[in-house]
C-alpha cells in the first residue's frame, strides 16, 4: 500500500475496491470540476479542507491535507482553512484541527 492509500479513509478505499465503476464515474466528475474551477490548486485544496471540517468529514482530512501541502499550502494556511468556518458553523470545526495538524506534520506525506 502506497502513501496515498494510507492517507485515504477506509470507507473511500472500500468504495474504490468494491464499486469501481461508481468510483470511476465519481472521480471523473471530480476531475471535470477541477478543470472548470477558477481557483488554483492550493486555494481549491484549502477551500475543500474548510468544507470537510464544517461537514465533519474528518476521515478524509489527512488525504486532503497532503494535497494542499503538495500544492504549496503552509501549515498556518491549513490551520486557517480548517478554522475559517468558526463564525458560521461554530466550534465543531475544531474537531478537524488535530487531524489536520498531525497530517501536515507527518513524515513521508508525499503522494
Amino acid at each position: 500500500m502506497g502513501n496515498v492509500e494510507k492517507l485515504m479513509s477506509d470507507s473511500f478505499q472500500v468504495f474504490l475496491k468494491e464499486a469501481p465503476r461508481h468510483a470511476q464515474a465519481w472521480m471523473g466528475a471530480v476531475q471535470n470540476l477541477e478543470q472548470v474551477s477558477a481557483l488554483d490548486k492550493k486555494t481549491a485544496s484549502l477551500a475543500y479542507l474548510a468544507v470537510m471540517s464544517v461537514l465533519h468529514l474528518e476521515s478524509g482530512i489527512p488525504f486532503h491535507v497532503m494535497l494542499a501541502k503538495k500544492a504549496g499550502a503552509s501549515r498556518e494556511e491549513v490551520i486557517s482553512a480548517v478554522l475559517i468556518g468558526l463564525p458560521a458553523a461554530g466550534n465543531v470545526v475544531t474537531r478537524a484541527l488535530p487531524i489536520a495538524i498531525a497530517a501536515y506534520d507527518a513524515p513521508g506525506d508525499k503522494p
